[in-house]
């Protein structure tokens, strides 16, 4: 349901839009402490198997028992992905820990080539997040420093971000980007310039956020890939999902966060388009798909576990009748096979891509509609979600990935962000309403929380 304009604009967060519960049966009441409780305990299982098993590297291989690197030299992203969820789960003194052992240990001086993106919002985002927190402005140094690095990367012809970038040199590397990695930079760069007071940080993310809202269609959409040296769009598929996803979501994060009127402007835009040419209304529902970004031809009928994000952007924009709406499609989706696939056909109702990689997005809605509306079918949601992934997830080494939802066979890998997304947002869910603030907050797209302190 497209809502009028004056709403999509005031980003009015007090709106609380009640729907009914739809759930089969009488369910049994949710106890929230209890559940609460359990997922803290399924995160220590993760964590203390990544400190068996993998500690001092960037991730964990729950399988094999065995640490993996992203690069030739560990950033520990596990640790400084995890800590701000320690600190809302109350582990303080494995918080504490945690954190001088980044502050000991990590350093960006290393000469190597980054992916900017995930460096991006693993990192910079969580030691941001983590600063504000602690107060440790040791933290704060840390972040400065890697954006410093980082900031060689937005020196293309376009003002694109390069994919790459070597910490060390400076030197970058790969043109073929897209508008999620482009976009979605300005929450943490724009959090460092009011934090420090030096504007240059938000200005190359704005720049890099703008440009590349300015080469989108006739039709206002963007493709999914686009070369940042000559700006030539690679691909015109346009979509909800992996390369574009998080372009959106910063759209209202930023409207809200920093006041950011252009921010407003790009996401009224862009909400239309998507409700024109995305929007795929079926007899299951209405879904959001695939299509051509110059002619609005529909190109696929899918829509799977990141774009299942989109029920809690549209929460921060006002939209909450929409995104309930839309939840419970997600909900159906993760139904359908027991967990959700990376890629759902909803018309033909089955996995088009079957993996699943503990993915958080579907929780991280639950949770946005839970604190919107108050209503428990979120809280019974986040429990089926909760049991999935004990039943078919959990491993003694931790939480493995699965390489098909329909046989359950695991993959032998767990990233950070099952710690930094996934088991934070459902504990968020079932926690006391006290432990984060959640209308004085901006997550990015890592989940890290970022408070408007300035």
């Amino acid at each position: 349901m497209r809502q009028p304009f004056s709403l999509i604009c005031s980003f009015i967060l007090s709106i609380t839009i009640v729907m009914p519960t739809v759930a089969s049966g009488q369910p049994s009441p949710i106890d929230k402490s209890a559940l609460a409780a359990e997922v803290k305990t399924e995160f220590l299982h993760a964590w203390n198997s990544y400190k068996t098993y993998a500690w001092g590297h960037d991730g964990l291989r729950p399988l094999t028992k065995t640490p993996y690197d992203w690069y030739s030299s560990p950033l520990y992203m596990t640790p400084l992905d995890a800590m701000d969820t320690m600190i809302l789960m109350g582990l303080q003194s494995e918080a504490d820990s945690t954190r001088e052992f980044i502050i000991r240990n990590l350093s960006f001086d290393k000469d190597m080539y980054v992916k900017v993106f995930e460096i991006n919002i693993r990192m910079l985002g969580g030691l941001l997040s983590n600063y504000q927190l602690t107060g440790d402005k040791r933290l704060l140094t840390l972040a400065r420093d890697l954006a410093d690095r980082l900031i060689p990367a937005f020196l293309s012809p376009t003002g694109y971000p390069y994919v790459e970038v070597n910490l060390k040199t400076k030197a970058v590397r790969g043109t073929k980007t897209n508008p999620g990695e482009i976009g979605t930079l300005l929450v943490e760069f724009g959090t460092l310039s009011m934090l420090t007071a030096d504007a240059k940080y938000y200005n190359y993310a704005k720049h890099a956020f703008l440009s590349i809202f300015e080469a989108r269609s006739n039709l206002n959409l963007v493709g999914d890939q686009i070369d940042c040296e000559s700006g030539a769009w690679l691909k015109t598929d346009s979509h909800l999902s992996a390369c574009i996803d998080s372009y959106y979501e910063y759209m209202v994060k930023c409207a809200l966060l920093f006041g950011d009127e252009d921010c407003k402007i790009m996401w009224h835009d862009s909400y239309v388009a998507i409700n024109t040419y995305l929007i795929d209304t079926t007899k299951s529902g209405i879904w959001y798909g695939h299509a051509d970004m110059n002619s609005g031809k529909r190109t696929k009928t899918w829509f799977g576990a990141l774009d299942a994000f989109f029920p809690a952007v549209l929460v921060l924009a006002g939209d909450t009748r929409r995104a309930a709406e839309l939840q419970e499609l997600c909900f159906h989706m993760w139904k359908r096979h027991g967990l959700e696939p990376e890629q759902f056909d909803y018309m033909k109702n089955e996995a088009a891509s079957p993996r699943f990689f503990l993915n958080p997005e579907i929780m991280e809605s639950a949770y946005y509609l839970y604190r919107k509306t108050n209503d428990p079918h979120y809280l019974e949601m986040g429990k089926v979600f909760l049991d999935s992934l004990k039943a078919y997830c959990r491993v003694e080494g931790g939480y493995a990935e699965i390489k098909n939802v329909i046989t359950k066979e695991k993959s032998d890998r767990m990233e950070s962000y099952f710690l930094a997304e996934t088991l934070k947002y459902l504990y968020l869910l079932f926690a006391p309403p006290e432990t984060l603030d959640f209308d004085k907050v901006i997550f990015n797209t890592e989940a890290h929380p970022i408070r408007r302190t300035w």
